[in-house]
């Protein structure tokens, strides 16, 4: 019975320590506080709050460093298993779905969009061009994926968006490895800014149409 008891008291401070997490009050990067600051405020043994936390960092959510404490490494245990997941994934099968839902979110960006939205879009094609005139490769890269998410999440549905994120990595090398940069450069690359125009003007089959340009490009 004590066994049974012992492990009801783990699974409901996991439970507390992923509300915390997925809510925002450890927000990713951050520190947690000691086993013992833990134990504390929950009233339980430092034995319990560390098999809370080593479950936790099983599932992703947290991560060790040796003689500096637990770090909050990701707020949704969903999320981590897709991106392992994607991870195993050939790189083929990884970006024929990620370019799906490249196409599904333009066209539903563009008759959903809200102002706030083709603000984030124009911003990023800003830093894109200041990145891309000044040869400043890591800065460009990191605009484009600021771009793509913006899309998505301008679709306003949240799922497509928290599947879309899940596939920054991908994104960052796709973008990278096809020397997205010297397309810039060379002055082929006008589909990022047709795309952005069409999702400003809510037209759908245009938006759609410059996704797939743009694909191709990519």
């Amino acid at each position: 019975m004590k066994k049974i008891e012992r492990v009801s008291l783990v699974d409901a401070v996991s439970r507390q320590l992923r509300d915390r997490i997925a809510g925002g009050h450890w927000p990713v990067g951050q520190r947690l506080p000691s086993e013992g600051e833990l134990a504390e405020r929950f009233g339980l043994s430092r034995v319990s709050i560390r098999a809370a936390a080593h479950g936790l960092a099983q599932m992703g959510l947290l991560t060790t460093r040796q003689g500096d404490g637990t770090y909050v490494a990701a707020r949704d245990a969903t999320d981590v298993a897709i991106r392992r997941r994607l991870d195993d994934a050939p790189n083929g099968d990884a970006l024929e779905v990620r370019r799906g839902l490249d196409i599904l979110a333009a066209g539903l960006a563009a008759t959903r969009r809200t102002q706030h939205d083709i603000t984030a879009l124009d911003d990023a094609l800003a830093r894109r061009h200041a990145a891309g005139t000044a040869g400043d490769e890591a800065a460009f890269v990191a605009a484009d994926v600021d771009f793509h998410l913006h899309v998505a999440r301008a679709s306003h549905n949240e799922l497509l968006a928290e599947l879309y994120s899940t596939f920054t990595r991908a994104l960052t090398d796709s973008i990278r490895d096809d020397r997205c940069l010297k397309v810039f450069t060379q002055g082929r690359d006008t589909w990022h800014n047709t795309l952005a125009t069409a999702i400003a003007e809510g037209d759908a089959d245009k938006a759609t149409t410059a996704s797939l340009a743009l694909l191709r490009g990519h």
